[in-house]
């Protein structure tokens, strides 16, 4: 199944969902302190791995983090080809004075935002629909 490709209808169609919970992004070494079903996403970097998961599973492994995050899924399938959605919805969350985490997977953008902007934001972002 491809993706859409065209901004314009993306934007339109986009239809952001918030997944409930609090979930906190922590840099890791080894991948077995944690449960594989426990981890959002997952990226090796230099520095070490980066994990997303839930803020209270964090809490239970006793896992360093600073920024507590909403999850929002853009359910609208996108290409990982398109070009300017993250652009368009970055930019229209920073004149909004919100910051965000954008994470791409196969089907769906995902925005990680501090939990205090969640309401702000879902109404930036569903200002595109409009």
């Amino acid at each position: 199944m491809s993706g859409e490709l065209n901004l314009e209808k993306l934007l339109k169609t986009m239809k952001p969902k918030q997944n409930l919970g609090e979930y906190v992004f922590c840099v890791i070494e080894n991948l077995d302190i944690v449960k594989f079903e426990d981890i959002l996403m997952t990226f090796k970097e230099e520095e070490g791995i980066t994990i997303i998961l839930r803020k209270e599973i964090a809490d239970s492994l006793l896992l360093n983090y600073s920024f507590i995050a909403s999850w929002i899924t853009l359910t609208v399938n996108s290409s990982l080809e398109a070009v300017g959605l993250t652009a368009a919805f970055s930019k229209a969350l920073s004149d909004n004075q919100i910051s965000c985490n954008v994470v791409a997977g196969f089907y769906h953008d995902h925005i990680f935002v501090d939990i205090k902007d969640i309401e702000k934001a879902l109404r930036v972002l569903n200002a595109f629909s409009l």
